[in-house]
């Protein structure tokens, strides 16, 4: 039955078909094929090649109706033609054809009313494994019949000889047909592909049916009291949500529909450059037998040095959601109570920990800010503004409005709290001040989740206007207001400025939408 299927796709002679391995079974052919190397905590290890990270670049969907009249065509979403799009599809057919194939089935979305069963078809045991890391890991009934809505098909070892000759950007390719229910992938063995690839296409599905995805980790605490956490990459969203007090739902990816929040993903993709036990102990827990480590070094004894970025600074582990103790079994909680943007303002301007309005979330929500440092630079000292609308600008299909539109509708609904919490520098910006520390940053996110922070007075802060607890247990008090912090208050009101001008440039692409959806005013004002 499953050769027929995967035959259908345009697949031909094929040798051997390896459906729904065990992890034991692709333990043993990683190893034996010499794709990956044993470690000393039982996990595996694969190097992934040149490409160490996505190429959002060679990212595009197929430029057709119906689906075209509802993606945002850009920076972010790429076209490309039918007739380019069956071209390639061939190339990646042909390149999949006579040899051995690794079929593995899962589902993405927690909850029964918004999964999608998912198929992907590869030459390479350790990308069956990522898969199987990352996503839901059916019963073995529910793979009886399993029938798949999205089928990705990654032919890794081919590229594109033609690029230029067909307009594209390399001879990588990373391409979603909505109509034809697939994509294709060629030139790259990245696998954060294969999950961002998924996320990308529940980003365009759900919010079609009034459901909100997102770029958040997500935990409940023992009364059941649900929070998310919303952050660009280095912003401590993956460590944050993993919490020994508070089961964690999953660190990156979910839903949130009539019946509450829900894990995309069965399994979690952690950074691990730098990784430090005492500080993250329940991370480096999670490597053991079954997990995935990429790009890292190892010694001869299989030892991980954590601290080498030689391969990349992006070195990263998938493994399943059950090697965190602490985890929500069903992999889904009721609806928020809390929602926190995390930041790391390098410029040292954005206060620990503040409290939203609705309309100052919406706008934070859309700017979605972060900071850059850009020491490994020559001649760049500062830090460097980015914004990524809704936390996740790379992987949304659609205009960022329409996911902020459903936030503010679920808000409202449920009554839920936001709150600002600056993971970044203090004391001035990076280069001057520090780190804010993790002491200090859990203390402000115990305060959110255990109601504290509301038994406080509130300041407001001058042109970003956002309110600041005067008090917080286990906070300095000269840290709470970012310009208590500074010695050289002249030179924090100049980069204060600087900053929110940023922000406010920035926003003005919003400004052409209609007039409802103006929340400009919820930003900053320099002068005010």
């Amino acid at each position: 039955m499953i050769i027929s299927e995967i035959e259908s796709l345009g697949i031909n002679d094929i040798k051997k078909i390896n459906h729904n391995l065990s992890y034991d079974e692709l333990f043993k052919r990683e190893l034996d094929d010499k794709e990956c190397e044993l470690t000393s905590s039982g996990s595996t290890t694969v190097d992934t090649g040149i490409f160490t990270g996505r190429s959002p670049k060679d990212k595009y969907f197929v430029d057709q109706e119906p689906s075209n009249k509802n993606i945002a065509w850009g920076d972010i979403n790429h076209k490309v033609s039918n007739e380019v799009f069956e071209e390639l599809y061939k190339v990646t057919t042909e390149q999949l054809s006579d040899k051995e194939l690794y079929i593995t089935d899962v589902f993405t979305g927690s909850s029964e009313n918004s999964k999608r069963s998912i198929r992907f078809v590869t030459e390479l045991a350790w990308q069956s494994h990522f898969v199987k890391n990352m996503f839901i890991r059916p019963k073995d009934n529910e793979l009886d019949g399993f029938k798949a809505d999205f089928t990705v098909l990654n032919a890794c070892k081919t590229s594109n000889k033609k690029f230029e000759e067909m307009g594209l950007n390399s001879d990588v390719f990373v391409i979603f047909n909505i109509e034809k229910n697939i994509a294709i992938i060629g030139g790259t063995y990245y696998g954060g592909e294969l999950k961002k690839g998924i996320f990308s296409m529940m980003n365009y599905w759900l919010p079609l049916e009034g459901k909100l995805s997102m770029h958040c980790s997500a935990n409940v605490g023992k009364n059941n009291d649900t929070a998310l956490f919303f952050g660009l990459s280095g912003t401590g969203k993956t460590t944050l949500s993993t919490d020994p007090e508070r089961r964690l739902i999953g660190d990156d990816e979910h839903g949130w529909d009539d019946d509450g929040v829900f894990n995309f993903e069965g399994g979690c993709y952690a950074k691990v450059i730098d990784l430090d036990p005492s500080s993250e102990p329940e991370i480096f827990g999670a490597i053991k037998k079954d997990a995935l480590l990429e790009n890292v070094v190892i010694d001869e004894k299989g030892i991980v040095d954590y601290k080498n970025n030689t391969k990349t600074e992006n070195t990263r582990v998938s493994y399943p959601i059950e090697h965190i103790v602490n985890h929500e079994e069903t992999l889904q909680a009721g609806h928020p109570q809390n929602i926190i943007f995390l930041t790391a303002d390098a410029f040292g301007v954005l206060p620990p920990v503040s409290k939203l309005s609705k309309e100052q979330a919406m706008y934070y929500f859309l700017s979605g800010y972060t900071a850059k440092v850009a020491g490994t630079e020559r001649g760049i000292t500062e830090p460097v503004a980015a914004f990524s609308a809704c936390f996740g600008e790379a992987f949304l299909p659609l205009h960022p409005t329409v996911y902020a539109k459903l936030l503010g509708e679920k808000m409202d609904k449920h009554n839920v709290n936001v709150f600002l919490v600056n993971t970044g520098w203090t004391g001035g910006a990076y280069g001057v001040g520090k780190r804010m520390s993790i002491k200090d940053t859990r203390a402000c996110i115990n305060g959110i989740l255990d109601g504290s922070i509301a038994k406080s007075e509130f300041d407001q802060t001058k042109t970003f206007r956002l309110q600041v607890p005067q008090t917080l247990n286990g906070v300095e008090t000269t840290v709470l207001n970012p310009r208590n912090a500074w010695e050289d208050k002249e030179e924090f009101d100049k980069t204060r400025d600087k900053l929110a001008q940023m922000f406010i440039d920035n926003f003005k692409k919003y400004l052409i939408e209609a007039s409802d959806f103006d929340f400009s005013e919820a930003g900053p004002k320099i002068g005010s």
